[in-house]
């Protein structure tokens, strides 16, 4: 008699399939949230790279060269006859005001255009930039101020500008839309006020004004620079911790109120902080064009996703301090302000964002 031998048979583990579906799931869930990471890393560290080196050449390659190891033992307070006045006096100021009106500049714009959710829209666009202008230029032209008080009037002419806007713009819904046509009317009429003032003043008075409107870095002090580091030094990381709740408002204030979000104060933290920013630099360099309008859209290109506020305060140094140092020396012969050169390249920026816009909305 012969037993038959059954095969055996497959059985399945419910319970291990599952732990192995959700375990597959969280490892690409880690792996995709690494990704964005570890992509910010690298923007960051080179573009932090590629500031160290136009600071270099800024401050030590120009009309009278610095060596390296002279720069060291300058800063480290040797006197060498002429490489000491040209570097501590000239060059050196120059590149470190650069980075930091960039960063203001920057942050500023970055901050502004993710808040209200339009790229075309940016401090210096929506006149906060010209209310500090204005307020400079009435300071200087007007008083005879200097300085300090130089850095108060553009403070005040940027609030009081904000404030305007903040005032016209609305309550719920619409405010955002709103504020870049109020923004734009009052650049408008901030403009004409400039040059009003300008066509009163003597012309020795429109003359260092008109140098001051075009943004230039000619006449920064050390006091200058210890002012505004302090500045950027407070503000830009209150604007980088509240700018991770900037996408929020993405989804309409009423979702975004829903979500725990205090809606207006929120944007009216990140106005008076962008305009603290604003203000402090421009009393210093003047309105330098375009700066915040281009850091924006070349951060969100490189950190696509994320508010990228702080990556747009690099791309602003980075933007200012190659600015200055091709103003100076893209022309032999001729030095420019620095705002020539920005304002130059703000306008094929902001035509090739209008064409990518009409291709994305065709498509």
């Amino acid at each position: 008699m012969t037993t038959a031998v059954s095969a055996p048979t497959a059985t399945t583990d419910p319970v291990g399939d599952a732990n192995d579906v959700t375990t597959t799931t969280a490892d690409a869930l880690a792996r995709a949230r690494r990704a964005p990471r570890r992509r910010r890393v690298a923007v960051v560290a080179v573009l932090l790279i590629l500031l160290v080196a136009l600071v270099l050449v800024r401050a030590l390659l120009g009309d009278y060269r610095v060596s390296l190891p002279d720069a060291v033992r300058i800063i480290g307070g040797e006197t060498i006859p002429g490489a000491s006045f040209v570097l501590m006096e000239s060059t050196l100021p120059r590149a470190l005001m650069a980075v930091l009106a960039g960063a203001a500049f920057g942050a500023a714009g970055g901050a502004f255009q993710v808040m209200l959710r339009n790229p075309l829209a940016s401090p210096d666009v929506l006149g906060i930039t010209l209310g500090a202008s204005a307020g400079a230029v009435v300071a200087v032209v007007v008083v005879g101020a200097r300085g300090t008080t130089v850095t108060v009037a553009a403070l005040a002419g940027a609030v009081l500008a904000a404030a305007l806007i903040l005032s016209q713009a609305g309550g719920r819904g619409g405010a955002t839309g709103r504020m870049v046509l109020v923004g734009v009317a009052l650049a408008a009429g901030l403009s004409a006020v400039v040059h009003w003032v300008l066509v009163r003043a003597s012309i020795y008075q429109a003359q260092d004004a008109l140098i001051w409107l075009s943004g230039s870095l000619n006449t920064v002090t050390w006091a200058d620079i210890a002012r505004l580091l302090a500045i950027d030094a407070l503000l830009l990381p209150l604007l980088l911790a509240l700018s991770g709740r900037l996408p929020v408002l993405g989804l309409g204030d009423d979702l975004a109120a829903g979500l725990g979000v205090r809606v207006g104060r929120l944007r009216v933290g990140v106005t008076v902080l962008v305009v603290a920013l604003v203000a402090a630099a421009t009393a210093v360099v003047g309105p330098v064009a375009f700066v915040g309008f281009l850091s924006g859209p070349v951060a969100r290109r490189l950190v696509p996703g994320r508010p990228a506020v702080g990556v747009a305060a690099l791309v602003g140094a980075v933007v200012v301090v190659g600015a200055d140092h091709l103003a100076a020396y893209g022309i032999p012969g001729t030095a420019l302000p620095v705002g020539v050169v920005t304002g130059a390249l703000g306008a094929p920026v902001l035509l090739w964002m209008l064409r990518s816009r009409t291709t994305q909305e065709a498509r």
